[in-house]
């Protein structure tokens, strides 16, 4: 599948047939989680876990009726430095999108699970913190009643205008299709991106040849769990931006290069994509 029908594609599911993933979709997935890259130097490392064998099904896993009959999970394990949270979202996604690539449906968790549980049977290590889980399966035909109300509040399929999230030379003036050049379709895969509760944090605004990331906040956001779940997302769309531009032929890396351009208060620089 070419990246752009993945990114189209991939939604998130919380209700799965009662059947564990084909021992093929098992062996390659396992294969991609052990070589997935990300854009800084921290150790990640990702485990595909059964939930029966590992006792964590129903109330145990803590899923609290928002995932149902999952027999797969994969498990996002990093150890804590800076920019962890980008850096693993990125690495995660591109785990996700593969899994969509092979059949496979899957939803990102941050709250809705034990860790505690999870962890026991991932013997973490010192310095190392277990942020998002995803369930792995087969979607069944109907939605859970908990997972249609998810998608309705959440308004998952909805996105923010393009206006809202790409601009030129300064955050507010929006950046026009027609001056994205080769990146507007970059662009419009970054807008397709899943984030915690649909918010889409990231503004981005093109300046000359770069493109600078900022994350834009939801303020309590960052305090309801012990990490940053909006980095999480910057780290999503920045996955989305590198993996459809390198598939167009458009080469860049990532560097701190920060524009100085004026911000509000809950709006900061992160990153920026230098071809």
């Amino acid at each position: 599948m070419d990246i752009k029908e993945v990114i189209t594609t991939r939604k998130s599911t919380r209700t799965y047939r009662d059947e564990a993933i084909t021992a093929d979709a098992r062996e390659n997935l396992e294969a991609y989680m052990a070589q997935v890259t990300s854009p800084f130097d921290i150790k990640t490392r990702f485990a595909l876990i059964d939930a029966e064998r590992a006792g964590l099904q129903g109330e145990r896993l803590g899923t609290y009726g928002v995932i149902t009959g999952a027999k797969n999970y994969i498990a996002a394990i990093t150890e804590k430095a800076e920019r962890y949270e980008e850096n693993l979202g990125y690495a995660f996604e591109q785990i996700i999108l593969y899994a969509t690539s092979l059949g496979l449906d899957t939803c990102w968790l941050g709250g809705t699970f034990q860790r505690a549980a999870v962890a026991r049977v991932l013997d973490l290590k010192d310095n190392e913190v277990l942020p998002i889980i995803s369930p792995v399966g087969y979607a069944k035909d109907s939605r859970s009643l908990i997972d249609s109300l998810f998608v309705k509040i959440s308004s998952s399929y909805n996105r923010k205008d393009w206006s809202e999230l790409f601009f030129e030379d300064r955050l507010g003036n929006p950046l026009e299709k027609g001056r994205a050049g080769h990146y507007a379709e970059v662009l419009d895969m970054v807008r397709l991106a899943p984030s915690a509760s649909n918010k889409q944090p990231w503004r981005i605004v093109k300046c000359g040849d770069m493109f600078h990331f900022y994350l834009c906040r939801t303020p309590w956001y960052r305090r309801i769990l012990r990490f940053d779940l909006q980095r999480l997302d910057m780290g999503i769309a920045m996955c989305h931006f590198d993996l459809m531009a390198h598939a167009r032929g458009l080469t860049g890396k990532w560097v701190d290069k920060n524009p100085g351009l004026p911000t509000d208060k809950h709006t900061q620089y992160l990153i920026t994509y230098a071809p």
